[in-house]
């Protein structure tokens, strides 16, 4: 292989030019010092908002009898007032931009300015009660029941000024090593100012509300009107003593209200008006021969109804026979009977009697009000080998089940005997020495009401003493 020999001086020159490049991370440096952003100066505060408009004062409201005089009636609602403009932003506070720096710099922004107030709702026109039996005399009335105006929105406020850069661009000579030396070299960096910007103008508020027109309320009366009494809670006592008297005033929703008074008035359009009074007196009559003061302080509830008169609510407690009548304007309540609920199911077991098929159970009424309460017996005949008397049996077997017929129910006053050996049940099944347990459901009824009452007996069939 040829070998070349270079001179000496050559070997050297070449050499002097190999000058190292900057390495990449040198250059990201360098970068990210270019890329360096610092404020100076100050930014302008935000300003606060206009507070909103004062609402307008409802007008009071207004009775009067009309006669036929001439009347000028100002129910006009006051007007609200406009909302506050909004306060203008702070202007930014501008120092001198700095020089030489080796990072971009941003000047200072203003502040926003404040949103406007909302104005104020007006206050609703006062509302007129008119009593007239004649109304042609209306047209002697000018009335004026406007709503007051809303009020007038605040203007937002004007956005305070950003500041501005002096000098907008810069260059800055950054050198590394030192002069002469192979690695000596010099970068020029480039910077920059950014204005600050304007504050945001505040947005305007919104218009207030304009006020209800009032409103008429006609009644065809030359009397103050009774307030309703549709409904009322009373005792028995006072029902019977004095009687009851319920009203009920009949309403009609009418248009036209204006032209009913003297041109040029201005009131909602839509108006009430009285279209009949209904009253009607309740009486209680007691014809019961239950002791009526037992019953004296129950209290009843009536409740008027326009096609149906008047109803009556009893209490659940009682349970009353009655029926109601209508004379003229009088509804009277006829009560027949009357009993407790409770009295209904207070059946209670005097035990078992006889032997097989003159096995008997009898149950006698605590409350002793058979004579008008209708009963159905329903039984449920159970056998077991063991003795439930004095412990829980779980080896029940049912012979029998299902409603007891008329003619195996004896009423003696307010004692039941129940045939139970004359049932559809096997001999062998009511044999002495046999536990039982007898479950009675009684069905009791009176004048449209029920309840149920469960007697059971358990014992060993007899004899029995």
């Amino acid at each position: 292989m040829q070998v070349t020999k270079l001179p000496l001086f050559l070997i050297f020159f070449a050499s002097s030019l190999m000058v190292p490049l900057p390495s990449s991370s040198n250059l990201c440096i360098e970068s990210a010092m270019a890329a360096e952003v610092r404020t100076f100066g100050q930014n302008g505060s935000n300003a606060s908002s206009g507070a909103s408009g004062e609402n307008g004062e409802d007008r009071d409201n207004l009775t009067i009898f009309a006669d036929g005089s001439p009347l000028t009636l100002n129910l006009v609602g006051e007007d609200a007032q406009p909302g506050q403009e909004g306060k203008p932003g702070e202007d930014a506070e501008c120092e001198n931009q700095p020089t030489g720096v080796k990072h971009n710099l941003q000047a200072p922004s203003g502040g926003h300015g404040g949103n406007g107030g909302n104005g104020g709702d007006g206050g609703n026109g006062g509302s007129l009660t008119l009593y007239a039996t004649d109304l042609s005399q209306l047209q002697q009335i000018f009335v004026n029941a406007s709503g007051g105006k809303g009020g007038q929105p605040g203007q937002g406020g004007p956005g305070g000024q950003g500041c501005r850069c002096s000098e907008p661009y810069w260059t800055v000579e950054t050198c590394s090593g030192n002069p002469g030396d192979p690695d000596y070299r010099c970068t020029t960096l480039e910077f920059r100012c950014q204005d600050g910007k304007n504050g945001a103008n505040g947005v305007g508020g919104a218009f207030g509300r304009d006020g209800l027109p009032g409103q008429l309320t006609l009644i065809n009366l030359d009397k103050p009107l009774e307030a309703d009494k549709p409904a009322a809670t009373v005792t028995m006592s006072a029902l019977r003593d004095k009687g009851y008297l319920l009203s009920k005033n009949i309403w009609e929703t009418r248009n036209g209200a204006s032209a009913l008074f003297a041109p040029g008035s201005v009131i909602d359009d839509q108006y009430l008006a009285l279209v009949q009074r209904l009253e009607r007196s309740f009486l209680l009559i007691w014809n019961a021969p239950q002791s009526f003061n037992q019953f004296s302080q129950e209290k009843v509830t009536l409740k008027y109804e326009n096609d149906q008169g008047i109803q009556v609510d009893v209490p659940d407690n009682i349970w009353i026979e009655g029926t109601t009548q209508q004379q003229n304007n009088i509804t009277q309540f006829i009560v027949y009977n009357a009993i407790y609920k409770k009295d209904a199911t207070r059946l209670e077991s005097k035990g078992l009697s006889g032997r097989e098929r003159g096995l008997q159970l009898t149950l006698i009424d605590e409350a002793d009000q058979s004579n008008l309460i209708a009963t159905k017996f329903d039984i449920t005949y159970s056998i077991t080998r063991s003795d439930p008397r004095f412990r829980p049996v779980s080896d029940y077997t049912t012979k029998y089940e299902g409603e007891i017929p008329e003619d195996l129910v004896i009423l003696d006053g307010d004692t039941f005997t129940i045939d139970i050996g004359m049932l559809p049940i096997e001999s062998r099944y009511l044999r002495s020495g046999l536990g039982v347990e007898i479950k009675i459901v009684a069905t009791r009824t009176f004048a449209g009401y029920t309840d149920q009452q469960t007697i059971t007996v358990k014992d060993v069939l007899g004899p029995f003493r």
